[in-house]
């Protein structure tokens, strides 16, 4: 269990010794293409220290990686504001208001071909009204100043870009009943979040389940997580887990495989897509 910065070297490395083997180099022939010693190229592989984006396109470069969505991802992981055409992305104008940790998850969640999660108290930020945005942000961060809390709903907005993107995240969400029940800015907040669930979930690209208080205890009961999944790697695949002032990823194999078995059993409790809709629905008509 490590957190972002971490876990990112790590992948990175693995990433960047796949491509090495991959264009047929051993270290020391990919060091004298860069002009490094070989134990520079060892050390970002093994993840052990931490590497420059201008060292990731060096190598990424002599490796003829040309895939302009690889190579992005790739610089996300090794810190990078910005992307292979040296555009910053959007959230580097708000790097004053984000802690290191929320960067590294929208760096994540702006790169990734699929999402799931897991909520077990409020509604996925992916989709948010603006309205509950600003609810559930006043009441997680206390003492914040009007100008900060704007920030931060800004931020939480365009992170749902990802689902107007071509190609865009696909989403598939499970969400406790409790997601529905709970009153979060009032009734009028409340109906107009509900309505918002209900035109996501008829986005093509948008899977969610409602998990009825009536399935009793289940696996999901230890808090919510959320599993990261890119097309170009299932390497890179990685679980998130937020906590109050911090987030922890979890990389290996084993914990990859036990969340997705997780989700999947989850799924398979939850009421379906459909059934879903109706609970929802039912739930605004009542709000």
């Amino acid at each position: 269990m490590q957190h972002g910065p971490a876990v990112h070297r790590r992948k990175l490395g693995a990433e960047l010794r796949a491509l090495r083997t991959s264009a047929g180099l051993t270290s020391g022939e990919a060091a004298r293409l860069v002009g490094w010693h070989q134990s520079k190229v060892s050390r970002i592989e093994t993840g052990t220290s931490g590497v420059k984006p201008a060292d990731v396109r060096l190598l990424l470069d002599a490796y003829g990686v040309a895939d302009p969505q690889l190579r992005d991802l790739l610089l996300v992981l090794a810190g990078s504001d910005q992307g292979g055409d040296r555009q910053h992305h959007w959230w580097h104008a708000y790097r004053g208001v984000l802690p290191p940790t929320y960067r590294d998850f929208i760096s994540l969640e702006s790169q990734a071909s699929a999402m799931r999660t897991l909520e077990t108290t409020v509604v996925p930020g992916l989709l948010q009204t603006p309205e509950y945005a600003r609810a559930v942000t006043r009441a997680a961060v206390d003492g914040l100043s009007e100008e900060r809390l704007d920030a931060l709903v800004e931020v939480r907005l365009a992170r749902q870009d990802v689902l107007r993107t071509d190609p865009p995240l696909e989403l598939r969400a499970v969400l406790d009943e409790a997601v529905l029940r709970r009153e979060v800015g009032g009734p009028g907040v409340m109906s107009r979040q509900l309505e918002r669930l209900l035109e996501a979930a008829r986005l093509p690209h948008v899977r969610l389940q409602v998990l009825p208080f009536g399935a009793g205890a289940h696996i999901g009961v230890t808090g919510s997580f959320v599993i990261f999944s890119f097309s170009r790697t299932s390497d890179l695949d990685v679980v998130v887990l937020d906590h109050l002032t911090s987030s922890l990823y979890l990389e290996r194999k084993e914990d990859l495989e036990a969340y997705s078995d997780a989700f999947n059993a989850l799924g398979t409790h939850a009421l379906s897509p459909e059934d879903s809709l109706e609970l929802i629905a039912a739930t605004a008509a009542g709000a």
